[in-house]
């Protein structure tokens, strides 16, 4: 099939063509009712914004247009079905956590995942394992997860209805996911993988390999996040006989809106096009491209440009350690002072997401360098010292289970108190949405200490409202 092609996007540009009366929803009639010049960039979003129409196709039903795009899609990842989402991941985590698991049943799962996946095995009301993974103590950051802790789990728990693993880390770490893969499907459970940040691997090149090119039974992918799709844009991938076609199709149908943006659709077509069409021409443009980046970052002394080592990364994914009195966080509002915006940050780093460039297209790196360096350039140079760490990567379970945490009380108490505890709600820092305590989990002194840090150095937290203020919900005890 040809790459080239956008049909969802041709055919929405052709009915706007037709200058269409509308007599039906949306109700901003194609932008005909906002006609302040304010809105002029909004309204040519609008012209494309239709339902289904005529010759426009149905996301919950696709035969003409919605479905040649996803067989698109589909044929380029090598699947035997692809989706669309327009949810964004947090749709794909939940439809593929409810296809697979049913009240009661063991599920195997990756700690630090993304808030979406916890909160599809609480919908499932699954049993989770979680799964430690490993910490890298020149970045300070938890990583992926070992093959040694997944045979372990499996020995542990034989029971096991799926595994669901992140791939790659948020700052671009990727482990030997295809020997986990088969050491699970050599007991035949389903690999489930978020791979919300490796929706470009596919493409190959220097970029780590797809966990749908690695054997995994369904994969997640959030396209907006490195593809040129809008926010909410994501792909749903599905291969192997373990998992119900059927029940994965209930499901989506089930999460989904309705009523789907036809903006975000045609996004989805067209950032497909745009990975379908990489060529190796490109993949040599965008390493030229990133290695002077790269290596222009290296010559200020205020920032250390760390690396993968001898495990592969996504070279998309540039993670910078302050050298200076500042630490992540405010490294974060120097860089953004100067009109550099980043991704994330935490207490040593601060991480950037670099565009897949193609051949002969610019990007200001030049500005960005330019602004690092005006933003560190009167801070004191500090020879930074992580701290050693005890952690060591476990198996754990819940101690309590949201079955029976309806009939426990909960207290505030303050964040000292609670070590020992049960936490009874979930404390996340946002980016990246990786919850550091889930309601039902023991408090122990190194998630406290790892929080209490994070605070005083200035996160965020989308969950654990008061622990800004030093306070913390547990469940009363017994």
């Amino acid at each position: 099939m040809d790459q080239y092609k956008t049909p969802l996007l041709d055919q929405l540009i052709l009915h706007h063509k037709k200058n269409p009366i509308s007599l039906h929803v949306p109700g901003h009639k194609y932008g005909r009712l906002l006609d302040h010049p304010k809105y002029s960039v909004y309204r040519g979003i609008l012209q494309l914004d239709a339902t289904e129409l005529a010759g426009l196709d149905d996301l919950h039903s696709p035969e003409g247009v919605i479905k040649e795009a996803e067989t698109l899609l589909s044929e380029i990842y090598g699947t035997e079905r692809s989706y669309f989402l327009v949810n964004g991941s947090t749709v794909g985590n939940l439809a593929m956590i409810l296809t697979v698991l049913q009240k009661g049943d063991i599920v195997l799962v990756q700690r630090n995942c993304h808030k979406s996946v916890l909160n599809g095995i609480e919908l499932a009301q699954a049993r989770p394992v979680f799964l430690g993974p490993e910490y890298d103590e020149d970045w300070g950051v938890t990583g992926s997860i070992s093959e040694a802790i997944v045979a372990k789990a499996m020995e542990l728990y034989p029971e096991a209805k799926a595994l669901i693993l992140t791939y790659p880390s948020y700052y671009g770490m990727v482990n030997d996911l295809e020997e986990i893969i088969k050491q699970a499907h050599k007991a035949d459970i389903p690999v489930l993988v978020d791979e919300a940040h490796g929706a470009h691997f596919i493409c190959g090149g220097f970029f780590p390999k797809s966990a749908v090119m690695l054997g995994a039974d369904i994969v997640v992918q959030s396209a907006h996040k490195t593809l040129p799709a809008m926010t909410m844009g994501s792909y749903l991938h599905l291969n192997g006989k373990r998992i119900a076609k059927g029940r994965l199709d209930h499901y989506l149908h089930i999460l989904q809106s309705s009523s789907p943006s036809y903006p975000i659709m045609a996004s989805l077509d067209i950032a497909r096009s745009y990975i379908g069409t990489y060529s190796a021409g490109d993949h040599a443009y965008l390493h030229e491209q990133l290695t002077y980046f790269a290596a222009k970052l290296s010559e200020n002394d205020g920032i250390k440009v760390l690396n993968y080592g001898s495990q592969k990364g996504d070279p998309l994914k540039i993670t910078l350690q302050s050298q200076t009195d500042l630490n992540g966080f405010e490294m974060q509002e120097a860089f953004a002072r100067e009109g550099i915006y980043t991704e994330l940050a935490d207490p040593l780093n601060v991480l950037l997401v670099l565009p897949l460039l193609k051949t002969g297209m610019d990007y200001p790196f030049a500005k960005v360098i330019t602004g690092i360096n005006r933003a560190l350039q009167s801070v004191k140079r500090t020879k930074r010292k992580i701290d050693k760490s005890d952690y060591h990567p476990v198996i754990s379970l819940l101690e309590v289970d949201s079955e029976e945490a309806q009939y426990l009380t909960r207290r505030k108490v303050s964040l000292h108190d609670a070590i020992g505890e049960i936490a009874a709600e979930r404390v996340t820092p946002y980016p990246p949405g990786i919850p550091l305590l889930f309601p039902g989990e023991r408090i122990t002194d190194p998630v406290m200490a790892q929080i209490q840090h994070l605070a005083k150095s200035g996160a965020r937290f989308q969950e654990g409202s008061g622990i800004c203020q030093g306070e913390i919900y547990i469940y009363q005890s017994k």
